[in-house]
């Protein structure tokens, strides 16, 4: 097979703070022509790091080193002039974060334009006609009436859809594609990974593809390299290393699927939290005077009952309103309809009496950095809602952030330290250390492993049990990994725009889904595994 890419003892290392420190080492890999090669392994492995080095991404802290030959050509090394001919234009990029690659202040049009202008010369009613024959490619609907729309006027999923038509634009030979899925629902993935695998045939192209979710490597690649510590660890061919790994971290990772379910209830645990037909409806207003004209309809009817040590699986699609629901439980924006707490409506409780509530009701976040202050360190953070509630005010604080760091699985050592110096995971614990500080009784946890490696997954999933065994929690799982669900959830409830469709237990949801909508969920889940 005639090679695209070649990757040849290829070293990579950063200067920090006077240091040299190591982040590939002697990496080796070939991508042939019209082939799929995933680069897998956790988050600090090097993979997208290899991947940005082939065209020079990395800034001028990164030393490169080695041979990264794309059609023959070597790229390291090479000219300005000769890597600006081979970037977007023999080489396309589609990075997992579409809005942070496009332009909030640009319309749709004007954004693949450039693209077309640079690389093509194309300009006026010829550049417009090639953007809506990419944006049908892709499957965006009414192409042409929405060239003027902007990024934050597309779902999720279409704007990935719209970074796929900007690196097809120029006709590349190699797409390399990092964690395009990552932030992205289950259907929505399968949407995005078959579109992907069409692309490929339609176009000829050859892709390299990075991800730490191996369910979705096993539908695309034709190959596999697994990557760790900033080695190549286990390469072949995809159905080999799927069906028999040979490296212990290979094995390691594939074996790393949350295990067991849900802990059996005690027979006289008492409801925690419940809802009667709760609805949250946002005023559509238009015009000069802002006139409602209708509503959004986030949440329209939601009864549920949980209890004491009981999780329920809030499953849907972005937009679904699984996240709108529970902040409306947790009284941080206004619905309409009885809101129970230990019994009592809350639903119309002045700021001054909820403020009582807040220590009982906690929520962790998906994106651990996002929600953890970078000016403070670890014990501020973890402390802060001690003051704020007056916890236990003869406690010495340090002695509690102590505790409940150990009780995360964090050293209390590390308290000194800042968000930006703790992995992906370890950010997770501080903010689940942050909640639990407070001994609360129901805790909200909206997507807290989705953007998370697959071990690591595996470690919050285990966490978060013991942790409600010991201490009674009522957690509202909101999540799109039906993985995680599964292990987590005594019972599931099932949105869709707004609706529960669906609800029961997490065995009725798995085994027995009643409705089309749940059953193309699992089936987007499961393609590759039994449920």
């Amino acid at each position: 097979m005639t090679s695209v890419l070649r990757v040849e003892n290829l070293r990579i290392s950063f200067r920090q703070d006077g240091q040299t420190l190591p982040a590939v080492k002697g990496v080796s890999f070939e991508v042939g022509k019209g082939e799929t090669v995933a680069l897998v392994g956790e988050s600090g492995s090097g993979k997208s790091v290899t991947a940005l080095s082939t065209v020079r991404l990395l800034g001028e802290a990164a030393q490169v080193e080695g041979s990264v030959r794309y059609d023959g050509r070597e790229l390291i090394g090479a000219p300005d002039a000769v890597l600006r001919g081979v970037r977007g234009n023999d080489i396309s990029f589609i990075f997992q974060e579409p809005m942070t690659s496009l332009n909030p202040l640009h319309t749709l049009q004007k954004q693949l334009e450039e693209s077309l202008q640079l690389h093509q010369g194309l300009r006026g009613e010829a550049a417009k006609a090639r953007i809506v024959e990419l944006l049908d490619k892709v499957g965006i609907r009414d192409a042409a009436e929405r060239l003027n729309d902007f990024p934050h006027q597309f779902s999720g999923g279409q704007r990935q859809r719209i970074m796929i038509a900007m690196a097809l634009a120029n006709q590349p030979e190699l797409l390399i594609a990092d964690e395009p899925t990552t932030a992205l629902d289950v259907t929505i993935q399968a949407q995005i990974i078959d579109l992907l695998a069409e692309l490929k045939r339609s176009e000829g192209l050859s892709m390299l593809f990075i991800s730490h979710d191996l369910a979705l490597v096993r539908r695309i690649a034709d190959r596999v390299c697994v990557m760790k510590d900033g080695e190549i660890v286990e390469q072949g061919p995809a159905a080999e290393v799927f069906a028999a790994p040979q490296h212990p971290y290979t094995k390691k990772l594939l074996a790393a699927q949350p295990q067991g379910r849900a802990r059996p209830l005690a027979p006289d645990a008492p409801v925690t939290v419940e809802t009667r037909d709760l609805k949250v409806w946002f005023p559509i207003k238009r015009g000069f005077l802002r006139r409602v004209t209708g509503h959004i309809k986030a949440v329209n009817g939601a009864t549920l009952s949980v209890r004491a040590g009981e999780t329920l699986g809030i499953v849907g699609e972005s937009g679904s309103g699984k996240t709108t629901l529970a902040l409306a439980i947790m009284r941080l924006i206004e619905s309409e309809g009885p809101i129970l707490y230990m019994g009592q409506d809350i639903s119309h409780w002045p700021a001054r009496q909820l403020r009582r509530l807040r220590r009982d009701m906690q929520i962790v976040f998906q994106d651990p950095y996002g929600s953890l202050s970078p000016r403070m360190t670890v014990e501020q953070i973890i402390a802060e809602g001690l003051g704020v509630h007056g916890v236990e005010p003869g406690r010495d604080r340090r002695e509690m952030v102590a505790e409940i760091m150990q009780e995360v699985g964090l050293s209390p050592e590390a308290m000194h330290r800042y968000p930006h110096e703790f992995s992906g995971g370890q950010r997770q614990r501080i903010a689940i250390a942050r909640a639990m500080i407070l001994r609360p009784k129901v805790v909200v946890l909206d997507e807290p492993t989705s953007a998370l490696d697959v071990t690591v997954q595996v470690q919050i999933v285990e966490l978060l049990r013991g942790l409600q065994e010991k201490h009674g929690l009522t957690f509202l799982f909101i999540s799109h990994d039906l993985r995680v669900v599964r292990a987590m959830a005594h019972q599931i409830m099932v949105m869709r725009i707004g609706e529960v469709i669906e609800q029961g237990t997490t065995e009725q949801i798995f085994n027995a889904p009643v409705q089309d909508y749940t059953r193309n969920l699992l089936a987007a889940a499961f393609r590759d595994h039994d449920r």
